[in-house]
């Protein structure tokens, strides 16, 4: 599958001038100009390569709402509306899928009712094991594994192949609007973004560029401390069988997101997988799988930090995902088409960069693996004031 081909710059930028300048043509910059746009702003978006490759890409389409919790679930729920919006005008693949948590032991379950007690039973929808069964198309022999599990129907799910070009050509098509690609940053002032084809001027400057905000603003990302998450991805055959649009989530999944470790037998949880699937935990595993448009599975992932990533993928790794994703759809093993390394902002300082850097220049990072999820509520708090830097 080819990653849509994103429009070439349309207008020469020297001079240029707009209300807003985005630096960076990932989810959370194109997030931002959508919002802009829908505020009657004129903006102009930078963005360094010629089409989106980065994290906005490389992930698996799932805006994850429900497992947020505290300012972050009212971000990404803002964030949703702000989906459905953009999705209505530039025409994308946005189906309310939801997604389906897989509960495969008694404690699994508990997280589950535990969140269903805390959230409501229209926010966290349990499934019995036969409901579970049907939805990952096991026959009814084959879900002797199963506890139950729930939906939660808030979630949603996009194509992330399509979702960030396509945005970026809607937004190239609107007035008062120019997305500039193969266009370099080398440096930015107040009211002056300095790139390699010229200087490009805005009123406000926002640097949407995740972990790459080192090479413009060192000092603040290490002081935030930023570092590049690692994933291992692929891309396998469906079972024939397996046909929900909803993203899959398992135990390892409930052991990333703070809406799930927040409940009382997380704890509990992480125990008994370091009991049985220590391997799991050893690549900082969230097994977790979404079905495209034409019938293939994203599978991921592990996760990895450092600095600097190293492009080598471990094998081993790969393999065990995809068993543990196997086992999860209940066959015996499934068909690679495609592997990839992901990568994303990460800090241990929190899961949101947000910085002035100068007058009229902010810059802003999601430092955790939900700026797809969080993308369009950062932009409308953004655009209210409600999103304020740290010093």
């Amino acid at each position: 599958m080819s990653i849509a081909t994103a429009p070439s710059p349309s207008v020469a930028l020297p001079g240029g001038r707009s209300d807003l300048v985005v630096v960076g043509a990932g989810i959370v910059g194109l997030a931002h100009a959508v919002e802009a746009v829908r505020r009657g702003l004129s903006v102009t978006v930078v963005e360094r390569d010629r089409r989106p490759v980065g994290a906005s890409v490389r992930n698996f389409g799932h805006c994850c709402i429900t497992a947020q919790r505290g300012d972050l679930l009212g971000l990404a729920e803002r964030s949703r509306a702000g989906w459905l919006f953009a999705a209505a005008r530039a025409g994308l693949w946005a189906p309310e899928a939801g997604a389906l948590v897989v509960a495969r032991s008694a404690t699994e379950l508990a997280v589950l009712e535990e969140l269903r007690d805390e959230r409501g039973a229209d926010a966290v929808r349990l499934r019995t094991r036969d409901e579970v069964g049907t939805a990952l198309g096991r026959a009814a022999d084959a879900r002797d594994d199963l506890v139950g599990g729930a939906l939660l129907p808030a979630d949603l799910r996009v194509n992330p192949r399509e979702a960030a070009p396509r945005l970026a050509q809607w937004l190239a098509e609107q007035p008062g609007v120019t997305v500039a690609w193969g266009t370099n940053v080398t440096g930015v002032e107040q009211g002056t973004v300095h790139t390699s084809r010229g200087p490009v001027h805005g009123e406000q400057i926002l640097l949407c560029v995740g972990h790459d905000l080192d090479r413009l603003y060192p000092a603040e990302a290490e002081a935030h401390g930023i570092e590049r998450c690692r994933l291992s991805m692929a891309r396998v055959e469906a079972p024939a069988a397996f046909r929900t649009d909803a993203a899959v989530l398992t135990a390892t999944s409930m052991l990333r997101y703070d809406g799930f470790t927040a409940m009382p037998s997380a704890g509990r949880l992480r125990t008994e997988v370091t009991g049985h699937s220590p391997e799991l935990l050893d690549v900082v595993a969230n097994v977790m799988f979404t079905r495209l448009p034409d019938g293939t599975v994203l599978v991921g992932d592990s996760h990895a930090y450092d600095a600097t990533e190293i492009p080598f993928q471990d094998e081993a790794t790969t393999e065990l995902l995809l068993r543990e994703a196997a086992r999860v759809l209940g066959v015996r093993d499934v068909r690679i088409t495609e592997r990839w390394q992901g990568v994303y902002a990460s800090s241990a300082n929190g899961p949101l960069l947000v910085r002035d850097v100068a007058p009229g220049v902010r810059a802003l990072s999601v430092t955790s693996g939900i700026g797809m999820t969080l993308s369009f509520g950062l932009a409308a708090a953004t655009f209210d004031g409600a999103l304020h830097a740290t010093a």
